[in-house]
């Protein structure tokens, strides 16, 4: 049985700073249909735990939603940049904090369905203050909080944004293991 579609042809729509969309003509068992496709290069999300209790949260203007967003710190891979430095970098970029430790969680595709992002979660310990060097557009604020606190942001919709819960779903499992 054929599962996989046949790319019979491409032609790229858009170029921009942070993806490019392309549309792709697809055959499948006899049909052609277009797809359109973000190209996306890739991004880190960091779950940082200062202490054995606590977790990080950065809140920052997020245009599309149309409003402020409590998240785990992340960002964009640079072109060559290794996933785990990049997750070092924007840490540090958007917390201030280094980390003595830092290990991959899990990689996640956030909307499949049309995009080609590979989001690479990790997590971060044994952290060091210091200053936070925001990207020029960014406006945080940075704050911990206990993970039932978290949990129970997300539960009343204070949180929704999906790479952080994944990382607090995560967390909950880990620590009630």
């Amino acid at each position: 049985m054929e599962r996989t579609p046949k790319t019979v042809a491409t032609r790229e729509i858009y170029a921009g700073r942070i993806f490019e969309v392309r549309v792709d003509t697809v055959e499948f068992a006899g049909a052609r249909r277009e797809i359109d496709v973000v190209e996306h290069r890739g991004s880190v999300a960091v779950l940082a735990l200062p202490a054995p209790d606590s977790l990080l949260l950065v809140r920052q203007y997020r245009h599309p939603a149309g409003r402020e967003l409590w998240e785990i710190p992340a960002g964009m891979i640079e072109p060559g940049e290794e996933p785990a430095v990049a997750a070092r970098r924007e840490l540090l970029e958007e917390t201030g904090y280094r980390a003595a430790r830092i290990a991959p969680m899990f990689g996640l595709y956030p909307t499949p369905g049309f995009c080609t992002e590979l989001l690479h979660l990790f997590v971060a310990e044994g952290l060091e203050a210091g200053n936070a060097a925001p990207d020029e557009d960014e406006r945080i604020d940075l704050q911990a909080f206990g993970l039932p606190q978290a949990l129970a942001m997300l539960g009343d919709g204070t949180i929704c944004d999906l790479k952080t819960a994944a990382a607090l779903l995560w967390l909950a499992r880990k620590r009630h293991q």
